[in-house]
């Protein structure tokens, strides 16, 4: 009997601004790290599946509420990634989607535990800087941050693009 192909699915990173007036070139932002299914022990962003019938802001929003339990508003589409993770025999197109905390007192609660151990706020910077680190990296080096694969295609597929 044939195996059935792997398929291509949609998936949805939300960046967080921590305020709605951050600086356009280095905003600040929440990323978790990952415990379980692929990626796991790299550092992502909140984010999901996108479901049947549902906008992408709507999907980001939501996987925002479910995983930190914050509000977003001003929620928008950013762009999208080819993300292939062969190792997982994975293929997914990544949209991102941008918003401010509806709260900026607020901070992000672990409301999913076995799936993410901890979230942080980020710059745009500190980001980058991450990047060329995994870049640079030879092969089984650690890294003091790993990162998920639609982030660091993010910043190599679509330069320039910032979450403003």
């Amino acid at each position: 009997m044939a195996t059935a192909a792997p398929k291509v699915r949609v998936g949805v990173g939300a960046f967080v601004l921590a305020t709605s007036n951050e600086p356009v070139e280095n905003p600040r932002f929440l990323v978790g790290k990952r415990l379980r299914a692929h990626g796991a022990g790299t550092w992502a962003l909140p984010g999901g599946h996108l479901e049947f019938g549902e906008s992408l802001e709507e999907c980001g929003a939501r996987e925002v509420d479910e995983e930190t339990g914050l509000k977003v508003k001003n929620v928008r589409y950013l762009t999208a990634t080819n993300d292939i993770m062969t190792a997982d025999n994975k293929h997914y197109i990544t949209c991102f989607v941008v918003g401010e905390r509806a709260d900026e007192n607020q901070e992000a609660e672990l409301r999913e535990p076995d799936k993410c151990e901890a979230w942080e706020w980020w710059t745009w910077e500190e980001l980058l800087e991450r990047v060329k680190a995994a870049e640079a990296a030879k092969i089984g080096e650690p890294l003091e941050k790993h990162l998920f694969i639609p982030f660091l295609n993010l910043v190599k597929q679509r330069p320039g693009v910032r979450p403003t």
